[in-house]
């Protein structure tokens, strides 16, 4: 299979099915939350490295990781040393629009940035941090074991429903719905009325079934 792109994993929290229709039916529509974070990005992504006192900055970074089958850029990776003859040491930072949310998606695509940085260099990547365009503020982001735990999660849930080819239905998370740029293509109403009709046909019938 195609390596996961580091981008989907945070369309996987946020939504399973939003992810499965970006990344396996190549569906994509913009509205404002997505203009904005594109041009956050068409910044953030120009590559290029600068040095100093502290250490250096390499933007737009190409990632990867072969354990967990992803790739993708980072939006920068601040690199350095503790001491002058210790090993360097890796930050990820990643741009967001918006403030920081209710959800853990933008954890989790930063975290996945870190474990591709850890197999990559060999060495550990302790934090990162998420900068929101909003706020013009970071936020450290500690990854610690429930968040790497649910980075692996996340990953092997995408990739079972790439591999098998098929897109989840809809869940009931309305709020995420109404922000979502693929409601139109998604059609959560009229897609999960069936779903629902028929699940309370299979309940009524098991119930009917064991009525003696």
């Amino acid at each position: 299979m195609e390596p996961i792109p580091l981008s989907s994993l945070q369309h996987a929290v946020y939504c399973l099915r939003q992810a499965a229709l970006i990344h396996l039916e190549r569906l994509w529509a913009e509205n404002r939350f997505t203009a904005e974070g594109d041009v956050l990005h068409a910044v953030a992504d120009k590559a290029g490295k600068r040095s100093g006192r502290g250490g250096r900055r390499v933007n737009a970074l190409p990632l990867a990781s072969v354990r967990l089958n992803l790739s993708g850029v980072a939006d920068l990776v601040e690199f350095s040393r503790p001491a002058p003859d210790a090993p360097e040491t890796s930050f990820p930072v990643e741009y967001k629009r918006g403030k920081p949310k209710l959800h853990r998606a933008d954890e989790v695509q930063l975290c996945a940035q870190a474990l591709c940085l850890e197999e990559m260099t060999g060495q550990p990547v302790p934090e990162g941090a998420l900068f929101y365009a909003t706020t013009k503020r970071r936020v450290t982001v500690p990854f610690d074991a429930d968040l790497r735990a649910l980075t692996e999660a996340t990953v092997m849930e995408l990739s079972a429903v790439l591999s098998s080819g098929i897109t989840p239905p809809p869940t009931t998370h309305r709020n995420r719905c109404r922000a979502c740029s693929l409601v139109e293509l998604c059609r959560p109403d009229t897609v999960s009325r069936p779903v629902r009709d028929w699940r309370r046909r299979q309940v009524e019938a098991a119930i009917a079934e064991g009525s003696p």
